[in-house]
């Protein structure tokens, strides 16, 4: 029988700062610096103390003790996993969904960024270093840590752990020494550790269900939005449970397709270790490397191919349809969150870029991605971001060789789409317009899905309902019309999203 049986084990967080006179972290914690605080949990007990309380440097410590056994008898006999196995695990040694729950019910306060005694303190970006002594990051490691700290502005010092110091030979295991630094405030940072923390080990020792959505949405307000990994975050945090990831994520987004990419299956991103180890183990040497990745010179890398996810086909569809048009001039109606306006702003061919969105709150989103405050001269002079609404007539709509349409149509309500097509048809007349929409017929391909991609999707057309709208359009408005498929074009269903390419000078005006 392991050691750890029956005993307690430790966790530990440390928060550290700079900022003078650095015993304000007491006042932000809650905690006194001279008092150790103790704080009973279903799994253990947390404390609270200070290793240091000076005004130069102040560091506060979450100690947790974790019962294994605890552990086990607060879940009870009937959940799913009641095995021996739940008394031998990384639990009561690694910081995950156990010290995310501890500390937020210790900095319950601290995390929603209130202080009574110095109101003005919790909303200072102050220098923070924040360490985890052993942090399980499953399916990436090190590059996970940074991949998922580093766009919340955290420098981040990140070591693997090796599996035994006496067997160098052994290697890694898929635990990390993390430090955080960089000058947030506090109640942002301990929101960024109370959800990344169980996101890094993709596990929770609790049920997860329908309040998690909530909880989700309040500890990543301000930040969870723009992140680029929003969609694994959500789907790990969630426990992958798809009904509730689908929630979580048509709560975050405004118009997109982070739904739909969600709903991929599960692949590479989080289950590249174990399908290597899987194809170590099943096959006979040399053979595992087949189906793996290979660098530039053909060796393996290790992990698995990744199909190229459909918003990322989808984008390059229509940035190959601009450049065979031989469009320069581009406005998207519908920008959200910038994707397609970034790529247009790399390519240097494409002179005067505009990006049109109804949410003020997806172009604020939009101006962060695109980092508007620090781009060059050179590229601000290309790019004009705007609020307006595709229904309307707008005369800032004119002037384009292209407007595209991606993933909108499907937005507005039927009876609004022929206000849509005289704005952007009639009213704006682009030389070309392109248009993608999904394919209703391919949803079956998405084994857990049930109704429509996203939740905001008033219909989802048919590749024949596609084609009459477009046709019909196209004769009203003196245009021609090409169709094209986007993403894998499945000889019964057809492709997961569908592509219209008008261009002006054909059908009845």
């Amino acid at each position: 029988m392991p050691d750890n049986y029956g005993k307690l084990a430790y966790v530990l967080l440390t928060i550290s700062t700079t900022h003078r006179p650095a015993t304000d972290l007491g006042f932000l914690l809650h905690k006194h610096p001279d008092k150790v605080q103790e704080f009973s949990q279903s799994f253990g007990t947390a404390q609270v103390f200070y290793p240091e309380a000076g005004d130069e440097r102040c560091t506060a410590a979450l100690l947790l003790d974790v019962d294994p056994v605890r552990l086990v008898r607060s879940r009870g006999a009937s959940s799913p996993d009641f095995s021996l196995g739940q008394y031998v695990n990384d639990r009561p040694y690694a910081a995950s969904s156990l010290l995310a729950s501890a500390m937020a019910e210790v900095f319950r306060t601290a995390r929603a960024g209130r202080c009574a005694a110095r109101p003005e303190l919790p909303e200072q970006a102050i220098p923070l270093e924040i360490s985890l002594p052993a942090l399980p990051c499953r399916g990436g490691g090190v590059e996970l840590a940074h991949r998922l700290f580093e766009p919340l502005g955290w420098q981040v010092e990140a070591a693997a752990v090796p599996l035994d110091d006496g067997f160098p030979e052994w290697g890694n295991s898929r635990y990390v020494g993390l430090t955080l630094r960089g000058e947030v405030r506090l109640a942002d940072a301990l929101n960024h550790l109370y959800v990344l923390l169980p996101v890094l080990d993709d596990a929770k020792h609790y049920w997860v269900a329908s309040d998690e959505v909530d909880k989700l949405i309040r500890a990543g307000e301000g930040w969870l939005a723009a992140h680029p990994d929003r969609g694994l975050i959500t789907r790990r945090y969630l426990n992958r449970r798809t009904a509730l990831t689908r929630a979580a994520l048509a709560r975050l987004a405004e118009v997109g397709d982070d739904l739909e990419d969600a709903l991929e299956p599960p692949i590479e991103e989080e289950t590249a270790e174990a399908t290597t180890e899987a194809l170590a183990e099943a096959m006979p040497d040399g053979e595992a490397a087949e189906g793996l990745a290979k660098e530039p010179g053909g060796e393996p890398t290790g992990e698995p191919d990744r199909p190229t996810p459909l918003n990322v086909l989808r984008r390059e569809a229509v940035l190959a349809a601009l450049d065979e048009v031989g469009a320069r001039t581009v406005i998207d109606l519908g920008c959200g969150s910038g994707q397609l306006v970034n790529a247009l702003l790399a390519n240097k061919t494409f002179t005067k870029i505009a990006g049109v969105d109804v949410s003020a709150h997806a172009l604020t989103l939009a101006a962060r991605k695109l980092k508007l405050d620090r781009m060059s001269d050179a590229r601000r002079a290309r790019l004009d971001l705007f609020q307006g609404s595709l229904t309307y007539g707008d005369s800032r709509f004119a002037g384009y060789d292209a407007a595209v349409l991606m993933e909108v149509v499907e937005h507005l309500d039927p009876p609004r789409l022929p206000a849509l097509e005289r704005v952007v048809f009639g009213g704006a007349k682009p030389a070309h317009v392109i248009v993608t929409t999904p394919n209703a017929e391919y949803n079956v391909r998405y084994e857990t899905l049930t109704g429509m991609r996203h939740p905001d999707h008033r219909f989802e057309w048919t590749r024949a309902e596609f084609r009459h709208w477009a046709t019909a359009v196209a004769a009203r408005y003196g245009y021609q019309v090409d169709y094209r498929p986007v993403g894998d074009d499945d000889p019964e269903l057809g492709p997961p999203t569908q592509m219209a390419i008008f261009t002006a000078g054909g059908g009845d005006v």
